[in-house]
């Protein structure tokens, strides 16, 4: 495990602190744990005081829960602002699940604390799937629906089941991303995904 100390980033000479911290706080959770890391070497990370930390955030967990948090929403928002210019409801799941792989393939010490760090405890799954979660699964609800109402998509299926079909799979796909000793680009394999799950595997 490499210390705090050989983590360390550039120091903002200005700008938002608490953006720095979350930036800071998901490079020492990737790279540390979240358990084995400390507030203190969050501050040092980004380049600010210990008591600064505490200033923005009440303790290492609401730091967890903002990372998370933030991400989400950017993720949902980008999904909504993405689709407005698509018509095609099959298009636009493909455009949620490129993103969703983008994201996280762009950012590996962001996919670590989603894919590994925040499955460490029940409590938060708990709560997180209750929040964030709910809100990005609902935007995939909503895009399989509307292909319902066009006839693009099955009738009998349930679409918040779907929604968490869709979602497990690329997040598994992430997860082995992670795990994986190759190096390969993650969001390509959006398009394996939607074809698997738009045209199903059956030979016809």
């Amino acid at each position: 495990m490499r210390s705090a100390r050989s983590l360390q980033t550039t120091r903002p000479a200005t700008g938002d602190k608490r953006e720095a911290i979350l930036r800071a706080a998901t490079h020492v959770f990737a790279r540390n744990g979240y358990f084995n890391s400390k507030v203190a070497d969050i501050a040092r990370v980004a380049g600010v005081a210990d008591g600064t930390v505490y200033l923005y955030f009440k303790s290492k967990e609401e730091i967890l829960r903002s990372i998370f948090e933030r991400n989400t929403s950017e993720a949902v928002a980008e999904g909504r602002e993405s689709l407005a210019g698509i018509s095609d409801a099959r298009e636009k799941l493909r455009r949620i699940a490129r993103q969703h792989l983008e994201r996280l393939g762009a950012d590996r010490d962001l996919a670590v604390v989603f894919q590994v760090e925040l499955r460490g405890s029940t409590k938060f799954m708990e709560e997180f799937s209750a929040a964030g979660l709910a809100a990005y699964l609902g935007l995939i609800r909503e895009v399989f629906e509307e292909g319902q109402r066009e006839g693009v998509f099955r009738a009998d299926l349930k679409a918040k089941l779907v929604a968490k079909i869709l979602f497990g799979a690329l997040d598994e796909m992430a997860t082995n991303w992670i795990l994986s000793k190759r190096r390969y680009k993650l969001a390509p394999l959006a398009d394996a995904v939607l074809d698997i799950f738009l045209n199903g595997v059956s030979a016809r």
